[in-house]
């Protein structure tokens, strides 16, 4: 033990924190933290920038074009680590900060860690009111900083230079927990980030972080056990927590020693390739009819990591009203959701044990087989909607004419729309977890900016490796600068950017519920008197990027194979159709709202339509 201490600021005893934190990855140590994305203001340019300049070497910042897109590319940064490591976000007091709630809403819907360190005002608040304060007459404590309290799972604002001591610890604990993960977010009021005091040095010595595996409760895999291996048509679920755990082998071990056939969330794609015999698919809304066939019919079902998100449920109509489910998941809130028989502990420790528990069980061969039979079927029809020249141009297309083309370590981003669903359905994983679909928070704008970050990742450990962005239009006009970024900072993207003149997907839903199209694309928006596209490949150009238009899938195959040889991010446009090409199989119900009284007769019979399928749906059980 030791009373040495060094005088330093709030913001460069933050910085030097994190710069001597570590964590073995794969038998290598690397800092935890990679490094962080910035956008400097009057809030965090003077004492956080100061510190961070110290550190660039240590901790490298990259300058983001929207704090938004910052996070997003944080969340990106996450999930290819596989929340091994985290970067961090830093942005001035006011809008620049706001500008990060839709992104920590991201990372705390999909489970991931990413650290905000933000301005807030002075506590002394003797300049009050000071430039970008929101000011609440009865509450001066109140500002716009606490409004991430609702998005994040952990929330600080330091008011005392030595509370950092306490609170920095607790945030990278919360991240590297398994069951808690999410993203943290520490205020620091531009007074407080340059106070100075005497941290003992002993809080700035190197550490080595390690991941917590939760072994699972002995009853809880004894009843586990006694309720799969009595099972006649059991099925897994396998979920993204699956590679989170690590556990993609333990998976493959179990069903293989058991004969059960194993389906996909959305999250969970990749954790299987594509042609391992006891894949069945993909699961529920955006799913496939291999996956929804056998989960209809199956009496036992094991949820390996996984949210059970109304996508993979089918809004609860995708299951039996009498099937059974076990819940296994390292988070207690998840393990128990529709009265699921719990297994609360690590994906790989709980599989392990869980197989040793059943002997030599397997699944009925008949039932395996039949699966098995679906999924040909199901394969078939993917490859038939998919070929090259099957119909109008479409995403379905688009996806296959790359997904040929790839390499097996190629990572494959998509987001909101209508691409994960084509994604999802028809991308054949040709290596384990190589996909990122975003469809926890579904949101527009993550491809471009979540692929930045997941291509800065790749980099550091597969550099001879893409990341391919599959992205609308709609989403591409949300937020795109981070091609801008991906260039300055010499980090490739390919990005494959189908244009369907609007929000497609969203209109094919109001067609889908009698409405009439309105206000998604934009040939239909009453307020646009002459309707024209954007000049996509003027501006991917104009980003620095390469940019190339194309008229077909087969084109944009050719233009795929100049991308992967290329230096630098290329944008690849091709416009597909917003009516023809869509995949029609695959979906189970999925509950949405509808109108109960209407003058529109094709609304009213819709309405009918749907709420009949509302017969199948387990309402909480």
């Amino acid at each position: 033990m030791t009373d040495k201490t060094l005088r330093l600021t709030t913001a460069q005893a933050i910085i030097k924190y994190l710069s001597n934190q570590y964590i073995e990855v794969d038998g290598h140590e690397l800092r935890l933290c990679g490094g962080g994305f910035g956008i400097f203001g009057h809030g965090n340019v003077t004492c956080l920038g100061e510190a961070l300049f110290d550190a660039r070497e240590a901790l490298p910042l990259y300058r983001g074009q929207n704090e938004q897109s910052m996070g997003f590319a944080a969340a990106g940064y996450a999930k290819q680590w596989l929340r091994q490591r985290f970067m961090f976000c830093t942005a001035s007091a006011g809008p620049g900060t706001t500008n990060l709630l839709t992104s920590a809403a991201l990372a705390h819907a999909n489970r991931l860690p990413m650290l905000m360190l933000c301005g807030d005002t002075f506590l002394t608040r003797l300049p009050d009111p000071v430039l970008q304060q929101l000011e609440h007459f009865n509450n001066p404590a109140l500002g716009v900083n606490d409004a991430f309290k609702a998005v994040t799972r952990y929330w600080d604002r330091i008011t005392h230079p030595a509370q950092v001591i306490q609170s920095l610890p607790a945030a990278l604990a919360m991240m590297l927990d398994p069951a808690d993960c999410g993203p943290a977010f520490i205020g620091l009021p531009q007074d407080v980030q340059g106070w100075a005091y005497d941290y003992p040095e002993r809080f700035f010595e190197k550490h080595v972080h390690r991941i917590r595996r939760q072994s699972p409760d002995p009853l809880e895999i004894t009843q586990a056990a006694a309720l799969l291996g009595a099972a006649k048509r059991p099925m897994i679920i396998a979920g993204g927590g699956v590679q989170y755990s690590g556990a993609v082998a333990e998976l493959t071990a179990f069903a293989e020693a058991h004969n059960i056939p194993v389906v996909e969330t959305i999250a969970g794609r990749a954790n299987l390739v594509q042609n391992h015999p006891l894949n069945i698919g993909p699961l529920g809304v955006t799913g496939s009819d291999s996956a929804n066939a056998i989960a209809a019919q199956a009496d036992v079902i094991l949820a390996v990591g996984t949210r059970l998100q109304d996508f993979t449920t089918g809004s609860w109509t995708a299951f039996a009203k009498d099937a059974a489910i076990i819940g296994m998941n390292v988070g207690r809130h998840d393990a128990v959701k529709h009265l699921s028989l719990p297994v609360v502990g690590d994906a790989r420790c709980s599989l392990t044990a869980l197989s040793g528990a059943m002997g030599d069980y397997q699944a009925p061969a008949p039932w395996t087989q039949a699966a098995q039979a679906e999924r040909v079927k199901w394969v078939a029809y993917t490859d038939a909607i998919t070929a090259v020249g099957s119909g109008p141009n479409s995403y379905a297309q688009a996806i296959r004419a790359v997904n040929d083309l790839c390499d097996p370590r190629d990572r494959v981003v998509a987001a909101a729309g209508g691409l994960p669903a084509e994604v999802t359905a028809h991308w054949q994983t040709k290596d384990i977890g190589t996909v990122d679909v975003e469809f926890g928070f579904s949101c527009m704008g993550y491809e471009i900016a979540g692929g930045w970050g997941a291509r800065i990742a790749q980099f550091e450990r597969e550099p001879d490796q893409d990341t391919i962005i599959f992205i609308g239009d709609g989403s591409y006009m949300m937020l795109n600068s981070d091609i801008y970024s991906s260039v300055l900072s010499d980090r490739k993207l390919i990005i494959c950017l189908l244009d369907n003149g609007g929000f497609a997907v969203i209109n094919k839903l109001q067609n889908n519920t009698g409405n009439e199209s309105f206000n998604n694309l934009i040939a239909d928006c009453p307020t646009v008197p002459h309707p024209f596209g954007v000049d996509f490949h003027a501006h991917a150009a104009a980003m620095g990027a390469n940019a190339e238009t194309v008229s077909n899938a087969a084109e944009l195959g050719e233009a795929f194979k100049r991308a992967k040889a290329a230096d630098k991010t290329t944008v690849i446009l091709m416009n597909v159709d917003a009516y023809e090409g869509w995949t029609t199989q695959g979906h189970t119900w999925w509950e949405v709202g509808t109108p109960h009284v209407t003058d529109n007769p094709k609304v009213a019979e819709k309405h009918t339509e749907i709420e009949a399928e509302r017969a199948k749906q387990r309402k909480g059980i």
